[in-house]
């Protein structure tokens, strides 16, 4: 296969079934998972390369046999969703968009009907790329086998698809290469936060949600009088509309408007402005917190998602397939408040907790160049300079701060906003540029190069044909911009976090869009800590490429995660 650049750093490690194999310059490497992991161990030693994988979820085999992940990878799948933008990243596709080839004819595989001939004039069965140019469908599920030459050949492929992928990142801007590398440190610290888990205190845990949800139930008998129970305690402010049902948005805001209570939906922050009209609003909304822990975080779901070692697990992911944030499941990402007191530090450790503050103005600074924003930063409260410069008060300039990011310009926002634009309008015109870029289905880029393909967004409505859908988009590019930046930084930070704590001890354990939970023996909390700190004033100013703007975190060293400051 042609490779189009150098490669000399660069080694491809592949995996399939019990075998596995190594390509690279002046490596070249089949065997068993466990040969190949020794090999890789000696190489990590000695010459400390790049590993190319078509994911980690892939090599994670190779990474448990090894017994620590590679230090430094270029994930193929992480570079595709950088590069291409979307979710959508296997082997074939990565193949295809590297090559220039139409994904349009990806080939599917093979049926394996009697009468399904598809693409069977295109491939030699000894040959990994097809005739047209794309890789074999079947390539994994079966034309690998345990073949070494063959295994040899997949990592071949990885190696030229990632010679490529870097030729195409340099040619976007200098910054996508350290993005991927970044990105494919998220990628393989998901798969460190699904084996580790997030510790708990199992029996706080069932406490609080005794508190909430009442006592385990023994028999569906008794789960659905607790349910009842629940339900009555919100419509005994109602006599008469007993019947309702509370999990119906429909017959909530009847219930509600027959006692004068008339709003648009049932969402929280509609709700919370009526609370002193009516006692049955605050019943309400206690009840909802109350029903979300009891069927959604209840016992059931610490029942199995809390191993045996007091961890929650869920899956995780680098991306969300949008503007790039990490992602997770299993109540990981959106535990309520109320439950935090449940996840402790283990005998013997700490929480060291660090949350970025206001990260994603400060963020904007870097992005947009604007001088007199980037001054702002270096107060600890943002918001504050900026009030001053508007002359307006400091609540009314956060939220025209806010309103700016996220396109809201009526109301009190929009005159503030309309200070803003006049203050700071470098910063202000890139958000503009950004939403007309958005309203016009046109692809937008990150800072550190990630494609959003505003264009793929509500694809049910073509591009012109729904005003408000196209305003839509453009809000979406808007914030995507910003908010996809600072998941930029935050992964630059967190896998500084991950390289730097390890020899300590310390193992990350959370990792929530902007707030970082890293779980340390307790004697060495301090270090952490200072460690945490930083590694922040370490990758922002890699990532921001030395720009005059500060990055601030509020870090301590707690016990329980509802110790932390809000």
């Amino acid at each position: 296969m042609a490779q189009s650049g150098g490669s000399a750093d660069l080694v491809a490690a592949v995996v399939h079934g019990a075998r596995a194999a190594l390509a690279g310059d002046g490596v070249r490497v089949a065997g068993t998972v466990a040969e190949v992991a020794s090999e890789m161990g000696r190489l990590e030693d000695t010459s400390r390369p790049r590993w190319v994988l078509w994911s980690a979820r892939y090599a994670a085999p190779l990474a448990a046999a090894a017994g620590a992940p590679p230090a430094r990878t270029w994930d193929l799948a992480e570079a595709h969703r950088i590069l291409h933008g979307g979710w959508a990243a296997e082997p074939g596709r990565i193949w295809a968009h590297a090559h220039g080839i139409p994904v349009e004819t990806l080939p599917t595989p093979s049926a394996g009907d009697l009468f399904d001939f598809s693409g069977t004039d295109e491939v030699d069965p000894d040959e990994l790329v097809r005739r047209d140019g794309h890789l074999r469908p079947d390539a994994e599920s079966q034309w690998l086998g345990t073949d070494g030459d063959r295994l040899l050949r997949w990592a071949d492929a990885a190696l030229d698809c990632a010679v490529r992928q870097r030729d195409r990142a340099s040619s976007v801007s200098p910054r996508v290469v350290s993005t991927i590398h970044s990105e494919s440190a998220a990628a393989a610290m998901c798969l460190e936060l699904e084996t580790g888990g997030l510790p708990v205190d199992r029996a706080a845990m069932e406490r609080l949600i005794a508190d909430f949800a009442g006592p385990r139930a023994t028999s569906e008998e008794a789960a659905a009088a607790a349910r009842r129970e629940r339900d009555a305690a919100v419509l005994r402010h109602v006599p008469g509309r007993e019947g309702t049902d509370l999990r119906n948005p429909a017959q909530v805001r009847e219930l509600l408007a027959a006692v004068g209570v008339d709003v648009p939906n049932t969402r929280k922050w509609v709700l919370d402005a009526y609370r002193q009209v009516h006692p049955v609003v605050d019943a309400l909304l206690t009840w909802r917190k109350a029903e979300r822990i009891a069927t959604t975080y209840g016992y059931r779901w610490l029942d199995h998602g809390v191993g045996v070692d007091d961890r929650l697990r869920g899956t995780w992911t680098a991306c969300d397939g949008a503007a790039g944030r990490m992602t997770a499941e299993n109540g990981l990402h959106n535990l309520p408040a109320s439950l935090r007191a449940g996840v402790a530090a283990h005998p013997g450790h700490v929480f060291v907790r660090a949350d970025l503050g206001q990260i994603e103005p400060r963020v904007l600074a870097v992005v947009s160049g604007d001088a007199a924003f980037a001054a702002a930063t270096q107060a600890d409260d943002l918001y504050a300079p900026v009030a001053a410069r508007l002359g307006v008060e400091r609540p009314v300039a956060k939220v025209a701060v806010l309103a700016a990011m996220y396109g809201q310009r009526s109301g009190a926002a929009g005159e503030a906003l309309r200070g803003l634009e006049r203050a700071y309008p470098v910063a202000m015109g890139l958000l503009d540029r950004a939403y007309a870029a958005g309203v016009r289905g046109e692809p937008v880029r990150t800072f550190g190069g990630r494609l959003i393909p505003t264009g793929r967004f509500l694809a049910q409505s073509p591009i012109g044909t729904n005003p408000a859908l196209d305003a839509a988009r453009g809000r979406f590019a808007r914030n995507a911009i910003i908010q996809g930046a600072a998941a930029e930084l935050f992964k630059a930070w967190a896998a500084t976090v991950r390289a730097l704590g390890r020899p300590l001890g310390a193992e990350i354990v959370l990792c929530l869009h902007d707030e970082l939970l890293v779980h340390a023996p307790a004697d060495r909390a301090q270090e952490v800590a200072a460690l945490v700190d930083s590694a922040l004033a370490d990758a922002s100013r890699r990532w921001s490429v030395g720009a005059p703007v500060r990055f601030v975190a509020d870090t301590s060293v707690i016990a329980r995660w509802s110790d932390a400051k809000d």
